[in-house]
């Protein structure tokens, strides 16, 4: 195995345990943190979303500084904030430190999630980027399989103070060595121009663009719409009359959809464009939410429905990782992509929220999907034109 196995290896481990401590922990312990400390759940998780928030913003230095010195040094530092912000969340005093905590473990995020990650392999591997695109997306999707119930079993004999503290010892032994060590990687990003693209498509100019900015608002909306679908999952199998018990295996289930989707998305590349791909993807995964809010039963036939959203949500992961590389070719990857990956960050961190918003003001989950699939039903549309 060469060095950009290794280092693609290295990602692999690292993307899982970052997701995992960084961000799929927090909906476990969310209750016990609420219960502990008697703030509310809507302050609590504003922290967090602050966090993503601040991911997102923190992207676009993060994305420069991977153009200029690589993903090592980007990564690893990304690793130790992540770690510090943590511990902090974990002996934060009061509610404003507890913000403040995941203000710096935002920008950890930031150096360690996706993007860097998307920018490491689309620097190392260039035109043959897309196969380890898939293959680091289809191991860190099972980040939330691995963490959630470790995450559960941690704050069954623990208080969820010390569960933090331990989940930041995790990611500082797992990540810190691993980003240090194996991400050695000759770090010479091939600037290629993608076909069809314009001797005018200069990072400075390619981002003020209107086909840039309308892609990157396309990709967000379609975004919002697919994640806050999916994570409220719950709330809509519920309202359809399924047991607790059986709408968490209905959300579980979206996991394996994502992956799904995944292996689906390099013979969907091979067969489009980029904008082509983002039509079909936002607006089959928009037709699909809006089927789940219609779709009065049974049970079984929803979740199914709901499966193949998931799949689409999957495949948005990897136009994430690939549609501005695909488009305008890999200059100032880093930079670039950090800025259109940005809107996408934010509208990520706030579906979970804004989907229970968008039930509570149309009459509840059916009809809120039928909204956010209609959201992601004309970002697809807009797609086409771009």
């Amino acid at each position: 195995m060469d060095a950009r196995g290794r280092g693609l290896v290295a990602l692999c481990v690292t993307e899982i345990t970052s997701w995992g401590a960084l961000y799929y922990a927090f909906p476990v312990l969310l209750g016990p943190i609420t219960a502990d400390t008697g703030w509310s759940s809507t302050a609590t998780v504003g922290a967090f979303s602050l966090g993503a928030i601040v991911s997102a913003l923190a992207g676009i230095v993060v994305g420069r500084s991977i153009d200029r010195f690589g993903p090592r040094r980007v990564m690893t530092t990304g690793s130790v904030l992540g770690t510090l912000g943590l511990v902090g969340v974990a002996l934060a005093p009061g509610l404003g430190w507890f913000y403040l905590a995941w203000a710096v473990a935002g920008v950890g995020q930031a150096a360690t999630f996706y993007p860097p990650a998307f920018a490491a392999i689309t620097g190392w591997y260039g035109d043959g980027r897309l196969r380890p695109l898939t293959s680091l997306t289809l191991v860190a999707g099972f980040a939330s399989t691995v963490f959630a119930p470790v995450t559960a079993a941690l704050v069954g004999i623990l208080s969820w103070r010390d569960s933090y503290l331990v989940l930041a010892l995790v990611l500082a032994v797992v990540t810190i060595p691993l980003h240090a060590v194996f991400l050695r990687v000759p770090w010479t990003p091939t600037a290629v121009a993608a076909p069809g693209s314009s001797p005018d498509d200069t990072p400075r100019t390619l981002v003020r663009s209107p086909r840039f900015l309308g892609l990157a608002a396309v990709l967000a909306l379609a975004g919002f719409g697919l994640y806050a679908a999916t994570i409220n999952l719950v709330g809509l199998l519920v309202a359809r009359g399924a047991s607790l018990d059986l709408a968490a295996v209905g959300l579980g289930l979206i996991g394996a959809g994502q992956v799904g989707g995944r292996l689906l998305y390099a013979p969907l590349a091979r067969r489009s464009t980029p904008g082509v791909r983002v039509a079909v993807v936002a607006g089959v995964g928009g037709a699909l939410v809006v089927l789940v809010g219609v779709l009065p039963g049974p049970v079984g036939a929803v979740i199914a429905v709901a499966v193949l959203a998931g799949a689409c949500r999957g495949m948005h992961t990897l136009l994430q990782a690939s549609v501005v590389s695909d488009r305008w070719g890999t200059a100032s990857f880093g930079r670039v992509n950090g800025i259109f990956t940005a809107p996408t960050t934010v509208a990520v961190a706030l579906a979970p929220a804004g989907g229970v918003l968008v039930a509570e003001l149309v009459g509840g989950f059916p009809a809120g999907y039928v909204v956010l699939g209609a959201l992601a039903l004309v970002s697809g549309s807009v797609a086409l034109k771009l």
